[in-house]
């Protein structure tokens, strides 16, 4: 999706850190930008920040939103669709920084993450694609996952969910109905960035007290990117297609090292396999199509 100025982005979590920088980039490039957020104040200051950031006093909009409550996400789609125009970029981005390991779990924390980080991705999947492919697009989705979407961290219900992002993500960008109709998508895997996120986690979950925030907050404002930069790097991403946007190279050893250990375990080739390689290569390539998107 190359020509940006005049669609219509929607993106939760945008009150602040990276949904507000993707918001940033996207108004500058001519976008009309929907915010949707949990804390309603923030997001309407937000949007008014925009406004006078591009001198487009129409440019953007808050909207109060649960990204769990599938009903109220509804309405809040027809509403901005009736103010903008279809969504044409949808961004889940609204999610959760929690530090929870195996002591530290509850049936309560498994719910609420699992249904912020992933639900919310699904149920903006689920409310605003068909809409894009009834339209015959174009369209394009961004999901955030993290980098401990891609290699292993001890925040159980926190990766948990971010693998299950990228999953989604990269079998989003599979689907035929979505390359016929010119949708692509990208799955952003930030890592450090200069957010409040694992703060307002914590004040969510009850865990303000845990000295592993202190530290965790202290490590993303000193080392993270900014989310200005961030959103830049997602504009990018949506204009040329791109599956994957990974904000450090921090964790490229650890990626190399979990993918040597997959190589490692496969069996080793047979006569057998050298004999069925041709064919089943045919027809794994009918039912596994390459992660290639609609936009490239």
């Amino acid at each position: 999706m190359r020509d940006i100025s005049g669609r219509t982005v929607f993106i939760t979590g945008g009150a602040q850190g990276i949904g507000l920088g993707m918001a940033r980039a996207f108004v500058e490039a001519g976008a009309n930008v929907a915010l949707a957020d949990l804390d309603e104040a923030r997001v309407s200051a937000a949007a008014a920040e925009l406004n006078d950031l591009t001198g487009r006093p129409e440019a953007a909009a808050g909207y109060r939103l649960d990204v769990r409550d599938r009903a109220a996400y509804g309405r809040v789609i027809d509403e901005v669709e009736q103010r903008f125009g279809p969504i044409e970029v949808l961004c889940n981005n609204a999610g959760l920084g929690t530090l929870a390991k195996a002591g530290d779990l509850s049936w309560d924390n498994w719910d609420l993450v699992l249904g912020v980080n992933l639900g919310g991705v699904v149920n903006g999947v689920q409310l605003v694609l068909p809409r894009m492919i009834a339209r015959g697009g174009p369209g394009h989705i961004v999901n955030t996952a993290s980098g401990a979407g891609l290699i292993a961290s001890p925040n159980l219900t926190y990766a948990t969910s971010k693998f299950a992002v990228v999953g989604l993500s990269e079998s989003l960008r599979q689907q035929p109905e979505l390359t016929e109709n010119g949708i692509g998508v990208t799955v952003l895997c930030p890592g450090f960035v200069a957010t409040d996120v694992i703060r307002n986690s914590a004040r969510i979950e009850g865990r303000e007290d845990d000295p592993r925030v202190a530290v965790a907050e202290t490590l993303l404002k000193e080392r993270g990117l900014s989310p200005d930069e961030v959103g830049r790097q997602v504009l990018d991403a949506v204009r040329s297609g791109e599956l994957y946007v990974i904000t450090d190279r921090y964790i490229a050893p650890v990626l190399e090292q979990r993918f040597q250990l997959i190589f490692d375990a496969l069996p080793s080739e047979t006569e057998r396999d050298r004999e069925l390689a041709p064919d089943i290569k045919t027809r794994l390539a009918t039912l596994v199509p390459p992660l290639v998107g609609a936009d490239r």
